[in-house]
């Protein structure tokens, strides 16, 4: 920090530092991720609260105004991690977006599979860029997609931003050192993921969206399994699965990677082998 004299004469007058630059241009971005995730919340707590009749069909009140609020918290949310994004991952993120979108279209809509697949890119930029990137990663997918080929995957973005950052929070943690961890980790992310998304499908959707997951649905109903339930049901089973699968996938593509590639990306120093500390050589 410098000081310059006044030209009144009146004594040394604070210039703002490299520091205080910095803490002022974090707050915008932070301010915009909290109202994000309070729209994203508010819209999640008030689809549980007024358990919505089934309008996904026909594009009703009640389907708009949960597409409209998660939208609204997607924007937010991806306005407020894009200036945390490392500027080297953005032209990765495209890539990450058509794998999203294609794999997640094929699964979904023709496989008899009960599993989405639809965040594998998602998972790879949080990996290699952390959890900012991650989620703003799975928002934008969704986003993208939602307004081009299926509007009601926006409805599920705060999923998706959940998984872009956890994935990255894990391997932080060193998660996609170990293939087993790895598979573990993505796991347990999909107990929260299977959560979020359930009562938006029960609700708003009538249950599963895709061939598969809708078929299990169905199912779990007959057996005499209420909507939400079955829904639920459903969800915590596909997700687990499911991101169980998609972060080992990513460990394999990890390790897979020339080092030239990972040395471009600080943050995959959190997800390769730990080195062998070489100690003093013993006297004997």
């Amino acid at each position: 920090m410098t000081t310059t004299p006044r030209q009144s004469g009146q004594g040394p007058t604070h210039t703002v530092g490299p520091a205080q630059n910095r803490s002022n241009g974090n707050r915008i971005p932070l301010a915009l991720t909290f109202l994000g995730t309070l729209v994203i919340l508010g819209t999640y707590i008030a689809v549980l609260l007024t358990q919505p009749a089934n309008l996904g069909t026909d594009l009703g009140h009640t389907t708009l105004w949960v597409m409209l609020g998660y939208l609204v918290g997607g924007i937010l949310l991806a306005a407020g991690t894009l200036p945390l994004i490392p500027r080297r991952i953005i032209a990765l993120i495209p890539v990450a977006l058509a794998a999203n979108i294609v794999i997640g279209q094929i699964v979904g809509n023709v496989t008899p599979i009960p599993l989405y697949l639809d965040s594998i890119g998602t998972v790879m930029i949080g990996v290699l860029a952390g959890p900012a990137a991650g989620a703003f990663t799975g928002i934008i997918s969704n986003l993208i997609w939602g307004v081009t080929l299926s509007p009601s995957v926006i409805a599920f973005s705060s999923g998706a931003a959940f998984i872009g950052a956890a994935a990255g929070w894990a391997a932080r943690l060193g998660a996609f050192r170990t293939p087993w961890f790895a598979i573990i980790t993505g796991a347990v992310a999909g107990i929260p993921a299977g959560a979020l998304g359930a009562p938006v499908a029960a609700y708003v959707f009538g249950g599963g969206l895709g061939s598969g997951t809708g078929g299990v649905v169905a199912i779990l109903q007959a057996a005499g399994l209420e909507m939400l339930n079955a829904t639920l049901a459903q969800s915590l089973f596909s997700d687990i699965v499911d991101k169980a699968l998609i972060f080992a996938l990513a460990y394999v593509v990890v390790r897979t990677l020339p080092r030239r590639i990972l040395d471009r990306y600080p943050f995959t120093d959190h997800s390769l082998p730990r080195k062998k500390r070489v100690g003093p050589a013993r006297i004997s």
